[in-house]
C-alpha cells in the first residue's frame, strides 16, 4: 500500500513537472508589420524561445499609435515590435517606451535606431514608397507615366490615383511628413491640396494602394515599393516609379514592460536571425551582416527624401488633424 502510494506520488509531481516546464508565458505585442508575415516572425521565435509564446495585436501605424496612447496608464503591449520609427519616438517621449540595451546591439546599423540617449528603440528595416503604375490600365486609359510629385496634380489623372491615409497608415504619414519636410510647409500643403483633386480614395493600409494598382483597380496607388516589388515578380504589369524626394521610415521595435520574457522578444527582434526574415520582405534591414538585393526593387539611394524621425513625432498629432480636416472625406470606410 505505501509502495503503491509512493509511486503515485511520483507520477503525479512529474506530471506536474511536466506540465510546468512546457507551460508558455504569453507575451502580449503590438505591431503593424503586414498581417501575412506575422505567424513566420512568431513561429521562428518561438522555435527557438519554445517557453515564450508570442500574442499579436495588429493594426495600421497610426491606429496603433493610438491605441498605445490611449493605454499610457495601464498599458497592454509589453513589447511594440515591427512600428515606425517615428511612432516610436513619440512614445518614448511620453514614457511608454522603457530605455534597454538589448543584447547583440554592436551588430545592428545605427542609424536605424534611436538617436537619442538613453536608447528605447531599434531598427529592424527600413521601408521605401513608390508609385505603383499599372501599364496595361494606363495605356487602355491613354494615361502618360509620371515622372514627378507635380506630374500626378495633372488633370489626366483625376480619379486614377489611391494613397494611404496618413492618420492610420505610417506609410501615408512618412510620405505627407516627407513632401512638408522637403518642399517646405505651405508648399506641401498646396501640393497636397492639388493632389486631392485627382485621388479616387485614401485607403487605411500602407500596402492596399499598390495592390488595387496591381489589380487594375486604379492606375496609380502611392504604396510600399517593397510591395510593389513583390507584385510585380508575382506577374503584375507595374512599373515603380520613384520621384525625388521619397518618403522612407525605420520599423522598430521597443519594451514597455521590463520582464525577462519581453526582453528575450527584443533581443531576438534585433537577432542576425530575425534580420534574415525581414530581408525576405524588405530591401534594407537593420543587422550589418545581412543584405540581399530584392527583385524589382527601385534604385531608391538618390531620390530619398531627407527625414528628421523625431519631427515626425513630434508634429504627428497636429499633421494628421489638418490633414483629417482636408482630406479625410474621400477615405474608405474603416473595416
Amino acid at each position: 500500500m505505501k509502495a503503491r502510494f509512493m509511486k503515485t506520488a511520483l507520477v503525479t509531481a512529474l506530471t506536474l513537472c511536466a506540465a510546468t516546464s512546457y507551460a508558455k508565458q504569453e507575451v502580449t505585442v503590438y505591431t503593424a508589420f503586414e498581417t501575412d508575415i506575422l505567424a513566420k516572425y512568431k513561429n521562428a521565435f518561438e522555435q527557438e524561445n519554445p517557453d515564450i509564446a508570442i500574442k499579436w495585436v495588429r493594426d495600421s501605424t497610426g491606429i496603433m499609435t493610438a491605441k498605445l496612447l490611449a493605454e499610457k496608464n495601464n498599458p497592454r503591449a509589453e513589447v511594440v515590435w515591427g512600428l515606425a520609427g517615428s511612432s516610436m519616438a513619440l512614445l518614448k517621449s511620453e514614457g511608454i517606451l522603457k530605455s534597454y540595451t538589448p543584447q547583440g546591439l554592436g551588430e545592428l546599423n545605427n542609424a536605424l535606431n534611436d538617436p537619442q540617449a538613453s536608447q528605447a528603440w531599434f531598427g529592424n528595416d527600413a521601408y521605401f514608397n513608390a508609385i505603383c503604375f499599372n501599364d496595361i490600365v494606363a495605356k487602355q486609359l491613354n494615361l502618360p507615366k509620371p515622372t514627378s510629385w507635380d506630374d500626378l496634380t495633372k488633370p489626366i489623372y483625376k480619379g486614377h490615383i489611391a494613397m494611404p491615409n496618413p492618420a492610420s497608415s505610417g506609410t501615408g504619414y512618412m510620405q505627407v511628413s516627407a513632401w512638408l519636410q522637403n518642399m517646405g510647409e505651405d508648399s506641401a500643403w498646396k501640393y497636397m491640396q492639388k493632389l486631392d483633386t485627382n485621388i479616387a480614395h485614401y485607403t487605411h493600409s500602407g500596402s492596399k494602394p499598390c495592390v488595387q494598382a496591381g489589380m487594375g483597380e486604379v492606375a496609380i496607388g502611392i504604396s510600399m515599393a517593397s510591395r510593389g516589388a513583390k507584385l510585380k515578380t508575382q506577374g503584375a504589369p507595374l512599373s515603380l516609379i520613384t520621384p525625388k524626394g521619397i518618403g522612407w521610415e525605420s520599423e522598430a521595435v521597443g519594451l514597455v514592460k521590463d520582464s525577462d520574457a519581453a526582453k528575450r522578444v527584443v533581443d531576438w527582434s534585433i537577432s542576425k536571425n530575425a534580420n534574415e526574415l525581414y530581408i525576405e520582405m524588405y530591401p534594407v534591414v537593420a543587422h550589418k551582416e545581412v543584405v540581399s538585393e530584392m527583385k524589382n526593387f527601385p534604385n531608391v539611394k538618390q531620390v530619398m527624401a531627407k527625414m528628421d524621425f523625431a519631427r515626425m513625432g513630434d508634429e504627428r498629432a497636429d499633421v494628421l488633424n489638418k490633414w483629417s480636416d482636408k482630406f479625410d472625406s474621400k477615405s474608405e470606410p474603416k473595416s
